[in-house]
């Protein structure tokens, strides 16, 4: 299978005068439980992260070298969360618009142009106002946003090991707050505790 040269979006926006890309992800859009995490990483031109890929698809051992290699390397990065709550008092798209845009924001320098994973740039109460172009699979075809996949992923599994702690009757550390038939189990078993997400849990 032909190797992807992920960084051919980059070169390709270098190349129309874009002189700062960032790549853009989240993680944990889906779990019935914890925080959504988004991060943004705005890379020095041609560094080599070795192995570097969609976090989906990286041991949780590779992620966690990857995640410290990329903090090393990258000219600014940053990771940003919006809590359970504000999930359920909006909608989970406005709230991963909301993470990602805060994630950009927090970079220095600034990017003047940010790559988005997906197909989305607004929700009902959010949207990405930076300049920007949102990529299909982008953490499969950028290595910005692959790299900020990374720093998105660990840093939400970090903490759901920490509510695992907190809660753990729940099996956080087993699932991460993903809708598995065992955390409906124990869902049924215990009802929501404060990191459930509401909004999600119709099937209970």
């Amino acid at each position: 299978m032909e190797q992807v040269d992920l960084w051919q979006l980059e070169r390709a926006c270098w190349e129309e005068g874009y002189q700062a890309v960032c790549g853009c992800d989240e993680a944990g859009a889906g779990p019935l439980a914890g925080a959504l995490y988004a991060a943004a990483v705005l890379l020095p031109r041609e560094a080599h992260l070795s192995g570097l890929n969609d976090s989906k698809k990286l041991t949780p051992k590779k992620r966690e070298l990857l995640y410290d290699q990329i903090r090393d390397q990258a000219v600014a990065w940053a990771v940003t969360r919006v809590e359970p709550e504000e999930i359920d008092a909006t909608d989970i798209l406005s709230a991963r618009m909301k993470a990602m845009q805060q994630a950009i924001d927090a970079l220095s320098p600034a990017p003047d142009l940010a790559l988005v994973d997906g197909n989305r740039d607004h929700g009902r109460a959010a949207a990405i106002t930076s300049p920007h172009r949102t990529v299909v699979k982008g953490d499969s075809l950028s290595v910005s946003i692959a790299a900020a996949s990374i720093l998105a992923k660990v840093s939400r599994d970090r903490y759901m090991e920490e509510m695992a702690q907190m809660y753990p009757q729940y099996e956080f550390e087993r699932h991460k707050g993903y809708p598995t038939r065992r955390h409906y189990e124990l869902l049924r078993q215990y009802g929501p505790c404060p990191i459930h997400r509401r909004s999600f849990l119709s099937k209970l």
